[in-house]
């Protein structure tokens, strides 16, 4: 009689200590003086450094980074997507002024692959880096018959603190407050079910075409990471009060930015008043995708947005560029009924 074995059932318990071998380099860089213990303990420990906090808050946050993992297996490139989930976890918890402390993933798959995984998880961990918190721990799963092959899932989950009399929580915003907007990268992690809707099944467009005057092809266009903004948000924080910020991932401007207005107060943007990147001019051509759609979908070239006070945005915007982040005045705060009103012109 065969002797049945874990591995017979799709199980390489060798090829998951290999990649947890390959990954050990990339992420005890990320190790903080908070963090107790690395890798190999059955939980995470990290003891944050209270001094100079009052009533310290913790403000967590977990993401996924969706269906932009379908482009990652078609072009067989893994090194950009961590830094997608660390962006959209980090990101999250930046809106309420929290510094993130640490991250953990969680990577499923139906046959491992030790040097695709490291990949992944390199990725994860210099992101983890430039956003200063440590990648204290993570789960790999190998799952036989539960992904295709050479597909597999990817999540994380963050934690960060700040002092709950530093919260940013949208309540202190007026109108006549000011609007900023910071740079994407592109079309960051959400939206890209349509946007293989429209590009690959309807136009059947080749990822590995040259795309406009860059020298990216389509697939490495839409690969880029999504942006981080932990260093110039916690860099204006110290010197700028802001009184809201927003991360316009899923549902875009329509949805994101009614999350931190008071009752009795609208958002106005200024169509024009920033540069909207070229995948979104192709997106909108190509469907074609009208201005609903493509303001209630993607980020339009607007990451994050914070609101300041209009005696503060001339020192919020030099602030912003000395810690070379892109970003615009796009708009104003009026009074309203929390709706986002998009019209031609600038302040």
């Amino acid at each position: 009689m065969e002797k049945v074995t874990y591995e017979s059932a799709g199980v390489n318990v060798e090829e998951g200590q290999r990649s947890v071998e390959l990954m050990k380099k990339a992420v005890q860089k990320t190790m903080t003086k908070e963090v107790l213990q690395g890798l190999g303990s059955f939980g995470a420990m990290v003891q944050p450094d209270l001094k100079g906090m009052n009533q310290p808050v913790l403000v967590s946050g977990t993401d996924g980074v969706g269906t932009k993992l379908k482009l990652a297996f078609m072009m067989d490139r893994h090194d950009t997507i961590g830094q997608d989930c660390v962006a959209m976890c980090v990101n999250d918890i930046l809106c309420h002024g929290a510094q993130p402390l640490f991250f953990l993933d969680y990577l499923a798959t139906g046959k491992l692959e030790a040097e695709k995984a490291a990949a992944i998880v390199a990725g994860i961990a210099e992101a983890c880096q430039k956003a200063g918190c440590a990648l204290v721990g993570g789960e790999t799963a190998e799952m036989p018959g539960f992904y295709q092959n050479g597909e597999y899932d990817l999540a994380g989950f963050a934690v960060g603190m700040v002092d709950r009399d530093k919260l940013i929580t949208g309540e202190t915003i007026t109108a006549g407050d000011a609007i900023i907007g910071l740079a994407s990268s592109g079309v960051h992690s959400n939206g890209f079910s349509l946007v293989r809707k429209v590009l690959l099944e309807k136009e059947g467009m080749d990822l590995w075409s040259s795309f406009g005057d860059s020298t990216l092809s389509l697939g490495e266009a839409l690969l880029t990471p999504t942006s981080l903004y932990v260093k110039p948000i916690m860099e204006m924080i110290q010197q700028v009060p802001i009184k809201g910020l927003a991360h316009i991932t899923g549902g875009g401007f329509y949805e994101n930015i009614p999350r931190i207005l008071p009752d009795e107060t609208a958002a106005t943007i200024w169509l024009g008043s920033w540069h909207i990147p070229d995948i979104f001019h192709l997106l909108k051509e190509k469907g074609p995708l009208d201005q609903e759609v493509m303001y209630g979908t993607f980020n339009m070239g607007i990451g994050m947005i914070l609101v300041v006070s209009s005696e503060e945005k001339e020192k919020a915007m030099e602030l912003l560029r000395a810690n070379d982040q892109q970003a615009w005045v796009i708009g104003e705060v009026t009074s309203g009924n929390k709706q986002v009103t998009l019209c031609d012109g600038s302040e």
